[in-house]
């Protein structure tokens, strides 16, 4: 028959310390550890990263693409257009801002009487996004003011329109708070 010594140092308890030299708790340490270290990195990423931004034609638009990169990056060139955004410094949460666009056409002329439309995106909220008409405040500038309600990341796409041609600018910015 077998004794069990109660004052022996292998008995389990809440207080033998022991259990921490052991190599199966130690893995199980080790993987509890790695899991919580992935989850870290993934919600990382998922915050720094491509917000993800579906359109509602996405399979209309991805269907053709590439065709369709190659046919604007064929018109924007046959335009030849050159446009600057001029945007503040640093975009506040709340503050009304102004946001400018200075366009000149092919000959280096000043683009009058377009049509420019800022479309406001918010990738993580559809319901914040919108569209601000600029106004022609001089020869080829346009411009209005804007205030963005949630800090984060907008994607900004400003149309410009004349004569049946229309050229597409993108930006990405980051209101802070």
């Amino acid at each position: 028959m077998t004794t069990i010594d109660a004052s022996s140092d292998n008995r389990i308890s809440q207080s033998n310390k022991r259990a921490f030299r052991n190599p199966w708790v130690l893995g199980g340490l080790a993987l509890i550890g790695t899991v919580l270290a992935v989850n870290v990195a993934m919600i990382t990423l998922a915050v720094t990263t491509n917000p993800g931004l579906v359109s509602k034609d996405y399979y209309e638009r991805g269907r053709y693409s590439e065709q369709h990169l190659l046919q604007r990056a064929a018109e924007r060139s046959a335009l030849g257009w050159t446009s600057r955004m001029e945007l503040p410094e640093s975009i506040q949460l709340g503050a009304t801002q102004t946001y400018r666009l200075v366009v000149v056409d092919n000959v280096g002329e000043p683009l009058r009487g377009a049509e420019v439309v800022l479309n406001a995106f918010r990738p993580s909220d559809a319901s914040a996004d919108f569209t601000l008409p600029l106004q022609e405040v001089g020869a080829g500038i346009y411009q209005a003011a804007a205030e963005f309600r949630l800090k984060g990341t907008w994607d900004l796409l400003v149309d410009i329109k004349k004569d049946g041609k229309t050229l597409e600018l993108p930006r990405r910015i980051n209101v802070q708070g």
